[in-house]
């Protein structure tokens, strides 16, 4: 495993983030492990080398948060970890508990920090922007739980550029806690963030972890045009399908296809190679329902590409609307 500095700050992180959405229930989504069938994928990954777990105050409604926080208790020291959660979606139909005001960052942190059977996480992040909440009131409120030793550092998701280079000018007109992190969605299949959101990220020295780095299993190959699939998260993975499908979609996943058997390699250990291959990128978040497709996750930082190889995936790539986030 290879272990890089987190954007400007100290901290090092697995070159491969753990995406915890996977584990918690399946009452919340069907495709989802439960408890016993989730506690193996964390203690493998610790064996692999990877330090960073990314969950959710929402992931199957606070259950994702309570199976990693037991699992990394019993597997794992916690000053060896790096622990990463979000707030910002509804946790109840009540009308404060969603969103970043003041009064539900304070009520969250305290929540996920009890699900979560630990006194502070390494990163707080802001899993969607606010349009209802000043970002003044969100920073301040993100400063003082970082202050509180709550939090070691906060980071942002999917949002537009220019509100991020808001928020980032906001923090340091007012001396508060500084984004150190965007977590944005990026593959093969979605590139958009190429034009402004990383550039920016990389002149702001901000660490790169990109969500759904097989767009959501179909750069696996397991999609296909009449929206199916093998999978049972194929099968009902609707936000997929306003996002994917597209004629210039399955162009770049057959070019994955092509390029992963001439080289010997999984259609997703290409997909993974190449971004990890790309400029500005720290750690991307990996999902696993199947232990070997952890294991080839992790074999793909070994993986070498050509830059004929990444512009042969990259050819048929055409524009995309904002997805993810709009």
């Amino acid at each position: 495993m290879d272990y890089v500095r987190f954007g400007k700050t100290g901290m090092k992180v697995s070159r491969l983030c753990l995406g915890m959405m996977t584990y918690g229930t399946p009452q919340w989504r069907d495709w989802v492990l439960d408890e016993e069938q989730s506690r193996p994928f964390v203690q493998r990954a610790l064996e692999l080398g990877i330090n960073f777990f990314d969950t959710a105050d929402m992931y199957s409604v606070g259950v994702s948060e309570e199976v990693t926080g037991r699992a990394l208790r019993d597997f794992a020291r916690r000053d060896e970890v790096i622990i990463a959660t979000k707030v910002f979606n509804p946790m109840s139909d009540d009308v404060n508990a969603r969103g970043l005001s003041r009064k539900h960052i304070m009520d969250a942190i305290d929540a996920s920090l009890r699900r979560l059977g630990t006194d502070y996480v390494d990163l707080y992040q802001i899993h969607r922007w606010d349009y209802n909440t000043p970002i003044e009131e969100t920073l301040e409120a993100l400063h003082d739980v970082v202050k509180a030793g709550k939090a070691r550092y906060i980071g942002a998701s999917s949002m537009y550029a220019w509100q991020f280079a808001q928020a980032l000018y906001t923090a340091d007109l007012h001396g508060w806690t500084r984004f150190a992190s965007m977590q944005n969605h990026y593959n093969l299949i979605y590139r958009e963030e190429e034009v402004e959101m990383i550039p920016l990220c990389i002149d702001q020295g901000i660490a790169v972890i990109p969500w759904s780095p097989l767009a959501r299993g179909f750069l696996a190959g397991n999609r296909t045009p009449d929206k199916g699939g093998e999978t049972t998260r194929s099968k009902s993975d609707e936000y997929a399908h306003t996002m994917y499908y597209g004629d210039d979609d399955f162009a770049v996943a057959d070019r994955v296809g092509e390029l992963a058997e001439r080289l010997g390699y999984q259609r997703a250990q290409i997909a993974l190679a190449w971004m990890l291959h790309k400029p500005g990128i720290t750690s991307p978040i990996v999902g696993a329902s199947k232990m070997p497709h952890l294991e080839q996750a992790v074999q793909a930082l070994d993986i070498t590409l050509s830059p004929e190889d990444i512009a042969y995936l990259e050819e048929p790539y055409q524009p995309h609307k904002v997805l993810g986030h709009a």
